[in-house]
């Protein structure tokens, strides 16, 4: 083992790095199944990749385990099942890391390499007013999810809970929406937060329809038992889909997109001139709270 990897990037390829660090119990509970721990701790990563529009190449892992840490090799060898599964399904390895110990909480950074085309990585600032805002997939389950493990919601929903444990980075919808979408980034921090992202580096507003958020049926069921919940459909992060923007004469090939990777894309909203920012129900009350968006356990 060397002291360093060597990487030689592919010809007339960019390389893109992100880097997510999680720390037990604010991004993931310390009890947490460790196979589980590993693969979501790669999936947030691949999730950036996807919406840079990017392929994964291979990663880089720093784990800090806790000096006092019980049953620590049986922890290890579930922990690396999990990587070595999910390194299987979206055909990435790792490139090298570094293990030590800590008085502190259990803490795991992935630095995640993928690749583009030079010139075709997807930003976040190219948003026009009067674009449309889509959505992937379905939003609020992870955060419902949590909802489940913590206890606040019952009975447990598993389906709610493995959206949280084992999120969907969307990487084949992130490789196919160069020239359609003119911006583009994961939702982490919920839809409340991350528009805000998508409208500050593209110098708009935005309003969104909330009757028009794509839900799934397990977080339609819980929130008929559950209404107060219903907040946590914009602003409980972990959705981990892709948000993005494009002009209305493409609405065709978005659909077309949709059939062809059989994953929703939803149009929930369009930019703005103004830099206002709005979630509006169907009488036109604006539903965003000042500070949703980012969230803790």
């Amino acid at each position: 083992m060397d002291d360093a990897a060597v990487l030689t990037p592919p010809k007339d390829r960019d390389l893109i790095f992100t880097k997510d660090a999680l720390v037990a119990d604010i991004h993931f509970f310390a009890n947490d199944p460790a196979d589980l721990i590993a693969r979501k701790a790669m999936r947030v990563n691949l999730s950036d990749l996807a919406a840079m529009g990017a392929e994964p190449l291979g990663y880089l892992l720093a784990i800090a385990l806790p000096s006092d840490m019980e049953n620590r090799d049986d922890w290890i060898e579930k922990f690396t099942a999990g990587l070595k599964r999910d390194q299987k399904e979206f055909g990435w390895s790792l490139f090298g890391g570094d293990t030590v110990s800590t008085n502190g909480p259990l803490t795991i950074s992935v630095t995640a390499i993928g690749t583009v085309k030079q010139g075709d990585a997807l930003l976040r600032g190219g948003a026009c007013a009067g674009d449309d805002i889509y959505i992937s997939g379905t939003l609020g389950d992870a955060a419902l999810g949590l909802k489940c493990i913590s206890g606040n919601i019952t009975p447990r929903n598993q389906d709610l809970i493995n959206r949280y444990h084992v999120p969907s980075p969307r990487l084949a919808l992130g490789q196919k929406l160069k020239g359609i979408a003119t911006a583009v980034m994961d939702v982490s921090d919920g839809l409340a937060g991350d528009i805000r992202h998508i409208c500050a580096s593209s110098g708009l507003g935005a309003e969104i329809a909330a009757e028009l958020i794509p839900l799934s049926d397990a977080a339609g069921k819980v929130l008929e038992s559950f209404p107060l919940y219903k907040d946590l459909i914009w602003s409980g992060g972990d959705d981990y889909e892709l948000l993005f923007t494009a002009p209305s004469h493409v609405a065709g090939d978005i659909e077309k997109l949709a059939k062809t990777l059989d994953l929703s894309l939803t149009k929930i909203g369009r930019m703005t001139k103004g830099k206002a920012i709005g979630i509006l129900d169907e009488s036109g009350v604006n539903l965003l709270r000042e500070g949703q968006g980012f969230r803790h356990f």
